[in-house]
């Protein structure tokens, strides 16, 4: 029995990755390795499901036989508890197309979201590199009665034109306008040298996000992107709340990992991420006792059971 709010996790699992290339030549970016033993998708889940988020739903669409094979051989849950991570390929439901966007993705799979009946739906991206406890950022969405709710990063304003900005109002939580890689990047109340870069990640309201699909579905000149459009659209009708990642709290983190994120969508930022793994005291430590990255694979590391959002060995 859930003693919780009921939330289907939706992770977006179905981008080419092409600016990986060759590491992208027969697989799909999420099930490019990592660290050794892990690949790259293996870090949300592992996020969604030490949090108690244990029915996820994975969409996939190019070269997704090897994502496939890991996510079942790698991640079995328990059927007697209702839980599930499964992959789901684009089934032409509505028509014979496939995804034209992570949008339409989910459009096009409403499906899994009227046989779950969540209360909430979490869509999180299958590519980077990061701790993060997704059960704070629901109740955080629960509590502000927002339609959707955005993870944002503090980063330096003078990076943040090369990424999605939020900008928040003086509370700091709702969010005034969602702006793609703009030349002079907002800053933050309280702290206008860094701003909000979009992380991805989000929390939605069920009834909102499949109003807000059908919508987008219905607008030929969308280009049926969440972060393009979905998104935007809740913004403009003033239900959208950014969380802060920086007031995450993952047991076991240090002071030195704390907060460490790194979107590994090209070949030099997945250099660089590897690097941080490897010094003495590495930046982002991938052994953590009490959230490790699980998995149910016999050569990686042993911690694999999860109870009450805390990992155990």
């Amino acid at each position: 029995m859930e003693s919780g709010p009921h939330v289907l996790g939706i992770v977006l699992a179905g981008g080419a990755g092409k600016r990986l290339m060759p590491l992208t030549a027969d697989r799909a970016k999420p099930a490019v390795p990592f660290g050794g033993a892990y690949r790259l998708i293996d870090f949300v889940l592992s996020n969604l499901v030490n949090a108690g988020l244990r029915r996820v739903a994975v969409l996939t669409q190019y070269k997704s036989h090897s994502l496939d094979r890991h996510i079942t051989t790698t991640w079995r849950m328990s059927p007697l508890l209702g839980d599930y991570v499964t992959a789901v390929p684009a089934q032409q439901r509505l028509g014979p197309r496939w995804f034209t966007g992570s949008a339409d993705a989910i459009y096009q799979s409403l499906n899994l979201i009227k046989d779950e009946q969540p209360e909430y739906v979490v869509v999180f991206g299958a590519d980077n590199v990061y701790r993060m406890d997704p059960m704070q950022m629901v109740l955080q969405h629960i509590e502000t009665g927002a339609a959707v709710t955005v993870a944002g990063i503090r980063q330096p304003r003078s990076i943040a034109h090369q990424f999605g900005v939020i900008e928040a109002g003086q509370d700091g939580v709702r969010i005034q306008r969602f702006l793609e890689k703009p030349p002079d990047p907002p800053g933050i109340p309280g702290d206008l040298d860094s701003s909000y870069v979009s992380m991805g990640n989000y929390v939605f309201t069920t009834d909102a996000l499949v109003e807000a699909l059908r919508a987008d579905a219905a607008d030929e000149g969308s280009v049926h992107d969440m972060g393009g459009n979905i998104i935007p659209m809740l913004v403009g009708q003033g239900t959208a709340c950014v969380y802060d990642f920086d007031l995450n709290v993952v047991p076991g983190a240090t002071d030195r990992d704390r907060g460490y994120w790194r979107d590994v969508g090209t070949l030099d930022a997945y250099h660089d991420a590897h690097m941080d793994l490897v010094s003495v005291h590495p930046i982002f430590n991938l052994y953590n006792r009490r959230w490790p990255i699980l998995t149910n694979h016999p050569s990686y590391p042993p911690a694999k059971f999860v109870e009450g959002g805390n990992a155990h060995e």
